[in-house]
């Protein structure tokens, strides 16, 4: 059986692992299911402590089967500061006639967006993702690294900036892995085929898609 996936703690014995989809409460971010995140100190604090500057309309989106080590930070849209002029210093924020002489010139900055994580990500410890990245499906991102630009599925980068280090697959099975999308069967589907996700390759997950849609048919 399953997890269920709106129980914040899955493992009651280790505290320190939360599903993170029963704890955000912002509108303005979303994660799928079975997504978590791993951390000592102040696990279930994640919405507030690593989502940071979130003060725009920008959304972040987290998609299903994500692992977030620990420290793992996104910086949004608010934490941009305007660099049209002479000066960066954020005038507006403080108010008064701060506020009044420049407010139309934090309005009128370009936003980069929505910060999107697909689905089967591992971010590893203390990953820094900046404002309206986009990082695909099945994409492991190296402990430390900083993203400013967006990943391609099942790529594994690693850096500051976060650089390629190889992609995991080859293209054609990439886009085969895509197209069968094994995050969204069903949660009993996904639990008799845990160890072929695991532990095999896009051959076998095609296969057992394959015979998925066969049985569907019936």
């Amino acid at each position: 059986m399953a997890p269920d996936p709106n129980t914040v703690h899955p493992l009651p014995a280790h505290e320190r692992v939360v599903f993170l989809k029963p704890l955000v409460s912002s509108p303005n971010i979303s994660v799928g299911e079975y997504t978590y995140y791993d951390d000592p100190e102040g696990a279930t604090e994640f919405e507030h402590r690593n989502v940071l500057y979130a003060y725009g309309p920008e959304r972040l989106v987290i998609g299903r089967y994500c692992a977030l080590a620990a420290g793992v930070r996104f910086l949004m849209a608010g934490a941009e500061h305007p660099t049209m002029g002479v000066s960066t210093y954020p005038f507006t924020m403080f108010g008064g006639r701060w506020a009044e002489e420049t407010l139309d010139l934090v309005t009128s900055m370009p936003s980069r967006g929505d910060t999107v994580v697909g689905n089967d990500v591992w971010l590893g410890h203390r990953v820094t993702v900046m404002p309206g990245v986009r990082i695909g499906d099945g994409a492991i991102v190296a402990a430390g690294t900083v993203v400013t630009a967006d990943v391609p599925p099942y790529t594994i980068v690693g850096g500051n900036p976060a650089r390629a280090i190889r992609q995991r697959f080859s293209d054609a099975d990439v886009a085969r892995l895509l197209e069968i999308a094994w995050w969204d069967w069903p949660a009993e589907r996904v639990t008799e085929h845990a160890r072929t996700l695991m532990g095999g390759g896009p051959e076998e997950i095609a296969r057992v898609a394959a015979a998925s849609r066969e049985e569907d048919g019936r």
